[in-house]
Parts: C-alpha cells; structure tokens; sequence
C-alpha cells in the first residue's frame, strides 16, 4: 500500500465518519426524514471506502501473487 493509498482511505474514512455523525444527530434529534436522506449518504460513503480498500487489497495481493510466483521453481516434465 503506498503512501497516497493510506492517504485516500484515510480520507474517505473520515468523510463517512463525519457523515455517520449527523446521521446519529439527525436520529437522536428524531429528524426521521432528515435522518433517513442522511443514512443513504452515509452509505454512499461506506460503499465508497470499501470499494476503495478493496481495490487496493487486491493491488497488494496481486503484487504479492506477482512477486512469489516469480520466485517458485517451474514444474519440470517427469521423465518415465
């Protein structure tokens, strides 16, 4: 993961954080309408960040498939 990946999930993170905020105030205040228009935001954002981290769970792991399998020994035929 580089450091700009961090960086972009960080964000993200703390974008839905603050959305999931109103959206408890919004809920405590019993703003229904209010509350229920900031949930679909506030899952907009999860759906944003985990998309996010899992594109970049699979650049790690395809970087790691990349790295180990350039490291094993290929099959050899068997000779019989």
């Amino acid at each position: 993961m580089t450091a700009l990946d961090s960086l972009m999930l960080d964000a993200k993170q703390a974008i839905m954080d603050e959305h999931h905020r109103r959206f408890q105030a919004l809920h405590q205040e019993e703003r229904w309408e209010e509350a229920l228009e900031q949930i679909h935001v506030t899952l907009s954002c999860a759906t944003d960040l985990l998309n996010e981290s899992l594109r970049v769970l699979e650049e790690a792991l395809d970087g790691h498939n990349h790295t180990s399998n350039s490291s094993l020994p290929l099959p050899q035929p068997r000779s019989e």
